[in-house]
């Protein structure tokens, strides 16, 4: 990706790494995958008709590159913050990093910097405001909204306190375990988290999770599954049109970067994930999509650069 010193760090970044802890119980919060259920207003109705419809019907890269509407992460699988296990955090030993001491640091800066750009004029155009969301920076675990995070659940977002959380080391393991390389399939994790801000401010994590609970007192956990991949795959799709609508307006995109970023998405299929794992595919458990999917929806807001594109709610296949 294309980044120099002048380009703007966003200031929203906590840095959080090496602080000390004690042990203690994870607590409640969001975060739980959850799935479509059947019966009451249909998924379309709620997801369409709600929320995300403020911007549906505008084409945010006219707005943002005048009028030229030409178009254009991975997230790991996570736990749940809810459990009762107790887990320890860093000591308070542990060497602290300085804010904005280290280039990955100044990088994920500048790359939420964008992504506050773009939505921001996106939910303008929508008649609402953006709020921005912190990113922020932790080794092994750390206190969150939604309980106690951990470094082995890959980054995510807690939509209660409404926070990104990574552990930079994440990206090694992008690169090495998941064969996964490029800034640009780094700036998709971020960019798939934020993605999920998105969902959160326009109320349709809030829709979807009424529905998520109706199945769950159903005991229907394969409905849960399915509603969370349809909300992981939404946030793919909105992480490419930020992509999409960064790069008509700031250029950041180099040969091979959309490579690298489809690449990520694939990589990080339920079904590549789960081969890997444990050696066969288990799609009922699903909770992120597989590694087609992904990539199709991924692409589908990258080529068209419009959230009218991620209507993963819809009928049709994923």
């Amino acid at each position: 990706m294309r980044y120099g010193e002048e380009d703007r760090q966003s200031d929203n970044v906590e840095d959080r790494r090496g602080e000390g802890g004690g042990m203690f119980q994870r607590g409640g919060g969001g975060g739980i995958p959850i799935p479509i259920g059947g019966g009451g207003l249909s998924i379309t109705s709620l997801i369409v008709i709600g929320a995300i419809c403020l911007m549906l019907g505008i084409n945010p890269l006219e707005l943002l590159s005048g009028g030229e509407g030409a178009p254009r992460m991975p997230d790991i699988p996570r736990s749940s913050p809810r459990s009762g296990s107790p887990f320890e955090l860093p000591s308070a030993q542990q060497p602290r990093v300085a804010p904005q001491d280290d280039e990955m640091s100044r990088f994920v800066r500048r790359v939420l910097a964008d992504t506050e750009d773009v939505w921001e004029r996106v939910f303008q155009a929508g008649g609402k405001t953006y709020e921005k969301p912190k990113l922020v920076l932790f080794t092994r675990a750390i206190r969150t909204g939604c309980g106690v995070g951990q470094s082995a659940m890959g980054p995510f977002y807690c939509p209660l306190d409404h926070k990104v959380y990574i552990d930079l080391d994440f990206y090694r393991e992008l690169k090495e375990r998941f064969h996964a390389p490029g800034d640009f399939a780094q700036a998709y994790v971020i960019a798939h988290e934020v993605g999920h801000h998105v969902q959160t401010l326009l109320g349709v994590a809030d829709q979807v999770q009424g529905l998520k609970q109706r199945a769950l007192q159903r005991g229907d956990e394969r409905e849960v599954n399915k509603l969370q991949v349809r909300m992981e795959l939404q946030a793919d799709c909105l992480a490419g049109v930020w992509a999409s609508l960064n790069d008509q307006v700031k250029h950041r995109l180099l040969p091979g970067d959309v490579e690298n970023g489809l690449n990520a998405a694939s990589q990080i299929g339920d079904d590549t994930l789960q081969k890997r794992s444990q050696g066969r595919v288990v799609p009922e458990s699903f909770t992120h999509g597989s590694s087609q999917q992904r990539v199709r929806w991924f692409k589908k807001g990258l080529e068209s650069g419009r959230t009218q594109a991620c209507d993963t709610f819809g009928p049709g296949e994923l």
